[in-house]
């Protein structure tokens, strides 16, 4: 983890500070040698340096910092600028060289140190770099955490697990380190040491409902499905409170065939204000197909959603709408979709649910008019113009039937069903308008494309 820049910029002042008071020169004693021309020549170019740096030209800040550096090569800060120029210029391998000059001059400077990690790092040079940052770790912690990153990189894991797990002693456990930590488990494929650890935390803070779960979540992922359930009761049993457990509970009591407890878990989980709607929408999938099967526990299911109705998510009405439609509670179904349009108005698969339901139950009127406002968002999509015409031919208004079918079935391509759905209420709808010489054409049309089907 590289330190902020910021703290590098402050410290660089107070190197250059005394090499500037080195450098002053008193321009009222006249100089009885060439001393005071070198005294000049080298504050000139310093300046210039910093002033071309300041100017993102690197390459002449780097010349001018070379000129002081034959004049007078003592200082480490000079070599330690010329590095960063190079750096910037990309020539890293002249930067690492001014660098370590820098460093063999002021061998315990960590901001020197530092820069050279950073050309290391910048070269994706693991072997230099780890080299580096072993020697900042006694700087600062944070090069700790760096050096067991490198250790991954350099597929080191022990060594990388050593630091992580004194880093943690130290400083207790954090994000960033667990992730590094199951980078490790991951690549190693040692679910056994990566438990290991999870229950090592669950007994030295069993107040932590993060760690049960972790447990729990790891046990379940190598089948351990008993010890999982285990520690998910151990998690209850010591914090009642919990509602993140009951995300697990409710399949392992279904699955051990204890309905009530699994309902009781699903409620919890459903009702609860900090449970992502994502999490509930899953748990109430499972839910649902569970009352697929065993539909004697419908009543359950509607009471839960009576629970949620003030608290539902678009997944969490689609789910439902879904199961509504397996039961064939068509008018369910709907009231569930158009509130989902509520939410999502422009949601086309939505839209075309919706249109399929009311025409189904004989809500002409509200599919005419939904689908005539879709048709000015999706102007080429030839469903939203047959549902128009079959909602016009029920209403009996069948010239504006014809109009929309005639425009829709052009957008038809490679789709003989629909286009055989266009023709048959063409039929029905010339038929309406007394033209029963057209009506029989296009019964003819869809009697020969089911032949070619």
């Amino acid at each position: 983890m590289k330190l902020n820049k910021y703290i590098i910029r402050l410290f660089l002042v107070l190197f250059t500070a005394p090499m500037l008071s080195y450098a002053q020169v008193d321009f009222n004693k006249r100089p009885d040698d060439d001393l005071g021309n070198y005294e000049d020549a080298y504050q000139e170019h310093f300046f210039e340096a910093l002033k071309q740096k300041g100017i993102e030209n690197y390459q002449r800040s780097a010349d001018a910092l070379l000129k002081c550096i034959k004049i007078n090569d003592a200082d480490p800060t000079l070599f330690f600028e010329l590095g960063k120029n190079y750096k910037a210029l990309k020539n890293f391998g002249a930067a690492e060289d001014a660098l370590k000059e820098a460093i063999s001059k002021s061998p315990e400077n960590e901001w020197f140190l530092d820069e050279l990690y950073d050309v290391y790092m910048q070269q994706n040079d693991t072997d230099k770099a780890l080299k580096t940052v072993k020697q900042l770790v006694k700087f600062h912690p944070d090069y700790k955490q760096d050096l067991a990153s490198l250790y991954i990189e350099a597929k080191k894991y022990k060594s990388a697990l050593q630091i992580l797990d004194e880093l943690d002693e130290e400083f207790g456990y954090n994000q960033d380190r667990d992730f590094l930590r199951n980078q490790v488990y991951d690549m190693t494929g040692n679910d056994d040491d990566r438990i290991e650890n999870l229950e090592d935390r669950v007994k030295s803070n069993p107040e932590d409902e993060a760690n049960y779960l972790r447990l729990i979540y790891r046990y379940s992922e190598t089948g351990d499905i008993e010890k999982a359930f285990n520690t998910a009761k151990e998690l209850l049993a010591s914090n009642s409170e919990s509602r993140l457990v009951h995300l697990a509970l409710y399949k392992f009591y279904l699955d051990d065939n204890n309905i009530e407890s699994a309902i009781n878990s699903m409620k919890t989980v459903l009702t609860s204000p900090n449970i992502k709607p994502e999490a509930k929408a899953k748990v109430l999938n499972d839910f649902v197909n569970f009352v697929s099967e065993n539909p004697e526990y419908e009543p359950q299911l509607v009471e839960i959603t009576a629970l949620i109705d003030d608290d539902k998510s678009t997944k969490t009405l689609k789910e439902l709408a879904q199961y509504y439609l397996k039961v064939n509670d068509k008018e369910k179904a709907l009231g569930y979709l158009e509130e989902i349009l509520k939410e999502e108005p422009n949601d086309f698969n939505t839209i075309k649910d919706v249109l399929m339901l009311q025409l189904d139950l004989n809500r002409d009127a509200e599919a005419l008019k939904l689908s005539a406002e879709t048709l000015e968002l999706y102007p080429a999509q030839p469903i939203l113009y047959l549902v128009n015409g079959v909602a016009n031919n029920k209403l009996n208004q069948p010239k504006k039937a014809i109009e929309n079918l005639e425009m829709g079935a052009d957008f038809v391509v490679d789709d003989s069903k629909m286009l055989s759905d266009f023709y048959t209420q063409l039929s029905i709808a010339y038929k309406q308008n007394n033209n029963i010489t057209k009506s029989e054409a296009f019964a003819k049309k869809v009697e020969a494309l089911s032949k070619q089907q």
